[in-house]
């Protein structure tokens, strides 16, 4: 009986398999249904799913090696030109936001199904624009032709796409609901929740009428949007997955009902309803012209407001909100003036989305009053502990840029700064290891120590 690696035989490891994708099905559950999971919960569940990932890989390559052995003709492709969500060779590759290559269509079906990071960093997405990669699919082509196999053509996911007319009579009954019973309001936005999540036809079809999504909002009443918690949670939700379809973006923010409902959402609602309703503006926010529109209309209060008292899972998605509005320059302002550098230094200190909110920090500090008020709530010997402490080297470049901007606001903060460097030597470090941006902003807080202690030498 053939082994397939370990001393397993092929029952044993499909037993194996099925245990392991058992264990993991219970975990994802645990985590999805739960009010409110455990980090342990979350660990054991990416080991489970990495150790799947190890057995897959070893039937794999077992495979491969009988049938070397059988002497049949086999050619083991590069890891680079493997999708890293399929395992397969890439046909059509394209560049994710974060800089990450994926096949389309594997990459399509993570965003369809409501993923807003990018799989192999966990980064949340800026937005889900899909760039084809022209230098790979070259290169899988000429590698192709070396090994004399045809190269792979793109597969279209037609079904996705394809729009009838039962679709288009089905969600106009849907929406005709809207207006009707609260029974009739209820079931229908559990389906067009449902439907909008799982089918990107139905999202297309919200792009075609400028009355699909008044329809759609229609019971939630200005200033008493959560009257019906179940009703207003599943209608954002909605909201939220029309807003993942690109066509829609412009639509869904151009609306008038549809950002004063986010807003107030973010307020009242369950922490499901806020955390779609930051969700929402955090995809909407893609494009610059929308960024304007929501900053405008005072949002960024609220998403701080969340922020500094929501759960978990709301605050990420406050958080990424706030960080893609703060990217135009208005509304850097009005985040400072909306309280946002107390809130997120504190949030910072407690050890809470350490990452997600230093980007934002560093975004702030371009702006003058933002700087300020850095340095005044104590900013700097929490930068410092994170560069001495933190061991991401994204953390540390985002920190770097942050004291470097205080130190060129208020050359008294140098003072302090220069004490941790006699005492740990924490910047020289950085400015050896650190990326290269990081290495460039300790270097110039550095260069600003040593102009300070020689004006200080001459002075005395």
């Amino acid at each position: 009986m053939a082994k397939t690696g370990a001393g397993l035989t092929e029952a044993e490891t499909a037993a194996e398999e099925s245990s392991l994708k058992k264990e993991l099905r219970r975990l994802v559950g645990a985590i999805i249904d739960g009010e409110d999971y455990t980090v342990d919960t979350a660990d054991r569940a990416l080991r489970t799913l990495s150790s799947l990932k190890a057995l897959k890989l070893k039937r794999r390559s077992v495979s491969v090696a009988l049938a070397a052995a059988n002497g049949a003709a086999t050619t083991v492709v590069p890891d680079e030109f493997r999708c890293p969500v399929s395992g397969e060779l890439m046909r059509d590759p394209v560049v994710l936001a974060t800089g990450q290559t994926y096949d389309r269509s594997s990459i399509q079906k993570w965003l369809k199904d409501g993923q807003r990071t990018c799989p192999q960093t966990q980064q949340v997405l800026s937005h889900t624009v899909l760039t084809p990669n022209h230098l790979v699919r070259d290169m899988i082509s000429q590698w192709c032709k070396d090994h004399g196999m045809d190269p792979p053509n793109p597969v279209h996911d037609s079904d996705d796409d394809v729009i009838t007319g039962s679709d288009r009579t089905h969600l106009n009954s849907l929406l005709e609901k809207m207006s009707s019973s609260l029974s009739d309001q209820k079931e229908a936005a559990k389906q067009l929740r449902l439907l909008t999540k799982r089918m990107p036809s139905f999202r297309a079809l919200f792009s075609e009428s400028t009355c699909a999504i008044p329809q759609l909002l229609y019971p939630l009443s200005p200033g008493r949007a959560n009257t019906n918690p179940d009703l207003q949670e599943d209608l954002i939700a909605t909201v939220l997955n029309l807003s993942i379809h690109d066509d829609n973006k412009k639509l869904v923010a151009e609306n008038p009902l549809v950002i004063p409902l986010l807003i107030e959402s973010l307020k009242f609602g369950t922490v499901e309803t806020r955390s779609s309703a930051a969700a929402t503006l955090f995809t909407l926010s893609a494009l610059d012209f929308n960024k304007h529109i929501i900053g405008k209309s005072g949002a960024l209060g609220p998403l701080i407001g969340l922020l500094e008292i929501g759960h978990p899972l709301a605050m990420k998605d406050a958080a990424s909100a706030i960080f893609n509005l703060c990217l135009v320059p208005e509304n850097k302002g009005r985040a400072v003036c909306e309280g946002a550098i107390g809130v997120i230094l504190k949030k910072i200190m407690d050890g809470v989305l350490v990452d997600e909110l230093l980007a934002i920090l560093a975004i702030l500090s371009r702006h003058q009053k933002a700087v300020e008020e850095m340095g005044e709530v104590g900013a700097i010997s929490c930068l410092l502990s994170i560069m001495k402490e933190n061991t991401c080297e994204r953390n540390k470049e985002n920190c770097a840029v942050i004291l470097l901007a205080i130190c060129l606001n208020d050359r008294s903060k140098l003072w302090e700064i220069r004490e941790e460097e006699n005492a740990s030597g924490t910047l020289s470090r950085l400015a050896e290891t650190g990326t290269s941006r990081a290495k460039r902003k300790a270097i110039g807080i550095l260069e600003r120590l040593d102009r300070t202690a020689s004006l200080f030498s001459l002075s005395a």
